[in-house]
């Protein structure tokens, strides 16, 4: 074993020796440490966790599509929104067909509208369930999926049938024991009847996102009108297409809407990447406060350990004038404590990754938000309590190697 090789588990020897030699100690040392690598590995697994479910649950468009409507949602000013508010009229049923008609670049376009209902079967009631009136392409287009029957035809569309397509928790509560197909449902005191039952979509947050009854949109005009507003869901050719696609619907809305070239748009325009830029960046506010709070702990962390540190150059003292009476280099003690500094917080970041690992099981059981410890967390948050052992542990360590060595055996043991 080399020199430096022997140098090093020595030093590793020392600091598992100064843990367990005053355990009270070591964890107060380490607890600055143990805090920062928590909070940031926790909150970094809630921001990852909620990430990877937003983009499996809350987008539903796929690669290759996009949603026009009134309002943007992905905006963080509320000025700016509630002023696009007033700004923006409605979409409406004249401009969908408008656009249905020119946009080249689009393989399907469809629009849905919705408010609130209540609906029963026999004796049994469920209300603040979402009703949604939809045309027949928006099953391709938002992916619904029928376990029972079908999706709503065109025909029932065309002639304003009273049709209707159910979530999977409709279907639990008013029909837990049998097929609902061909019953007839009442939602808001009027009678439709079931064509089909949507696979289980899950939970967005904690909120089912299997509460529905969609009925054909334009039975819906007819029994609720279109003043309440609607939004159009589409289809580009392909994904290489994207961008054109949408560029051309806003180039069509335009001129639908007779805007001048430097007015602003009277609507917006999404997709699945402009959904996840707007969450990287609300995450990433939350990412620049968590890093701030961790800055705060890991200095704390980092000027306890080096006041301990400073207290194991005084007591090994004479040890170190031993070491430099047979030898031993400044360099080889200035080694010896930073890597005891350095391993010392190395090991609050480790307890803190085990920490931080039981809060996100925790709250993911627990609770509807979404957790997932990402790896590179994990190496970040070692390695940065690592690096501040050592930065601290320079201090100590370069006041150990200068010790005289007459001076520091005359020291009591």
């Amino acid at each position: 074993m080399t020199n430096a090789h022997a140098s090093f588990w020595e030093a590793v020897t020392g600091a598992v020796q100064s843990l367990r030699g005053s355990k009270l100690r070591s964890f107060l040392t380490l607890l600055g440490i143990i805090l920062a690598t928590t909070t940031l590995i926790a909150v970094m697994s809630v921001i990852s966790g909620m990430r990877a479910y937003i983009a499996d649950k809350v987008s539903d468009m796929g690669a290759d599509g996009y949603a026009v409507q009134r309002e943007p949602m992905a905006e963080f000013d509320t000025k700016k929104l509630l002023e696009a508010l007033r700004r923006n009229p409605q979409l409406n049923k004249e401009e969908f067909e408008f656009l249905r008609a020119r946009a080249r670049l689009t393989r399907e376009i469809g629009m849905s509208t919705g408010r609130g209902a209540s609906v029963h079967f026999g004796k049994e009631t469920i209300k603040s369930v979402e009703l949604q009136g939809a045309s027949p392409n928006m099953a391709v287009i938002n992916s619904y999926e029928a376990v029972e029957g079908r999706f709503l035809s065109d025909t029932e569309n065309d002639r304003r049938l009273n049709a209707a397509f159910i979530g999977k928790d409709i279907k639990d509560q008013l029909f837990p024991n049998s097929s609902p197909i061909g019953r007839s449902l009442i939602v808001e005191g009027i009678p439709f009847d079931i064509v089909g039952v949507s696979k289980a979509k899950g939970s967005v947050f904690g909120q089912s996102q299997d509460k529905f009854v969609i009925i054909p949109v334009e039975t819906y005009f007819k029994i609720w009108g279109a003043r309440g507003g609607m939004g159009y869901a589409a289809l580009a050719v392909d994904h290489d297409h994207l961008t054109q696609a949408q560029e051309e619907a806003r180039m069509l809305l335009r001129i639908y809407r007779h805007l001048g070239p430097k007015a602003e748009d009277t609507f917006a325009i999404l997709t699945s990447g402009s959904l996840l830029d707007f969450w990287n960046q609300l995450t990433g506010a939350i990412a620049a406060t968590a890093v701030a709070v961790v800055s705060v702990f890991m200095v704390v962390g980092g000027v306890v350990i080096m006041n301990i540190m400073l207290a194991v150059v005084t007591e090994r003292t004479h040890e170190i004038g031993i070491r430099k009476s047979v030898g031993a280099r400044k360099r080889d003690i200035l080694n010896q404590f930073l890597v005891e500094s350095s391993l010392l917080a190395a090991i609050g970041g480790l307890i803190g990754v085990a920490v931080a690992w039981f809060v996100a099981v925790l709250v993911r059981t627990l609770t509807p938000v979404p957790t997932s410890v990402p790896i590179i967390a994990v190496l970040v948050a070692v390695s940065l309590s690592a690096a501040v052992g050592l930065f601290f542990g320079i201090y100590p360590a370069q006041r150990a190697a200068k010790l005289d060595p007459i001076e520091a055996l005359r020291a009591e043991k």
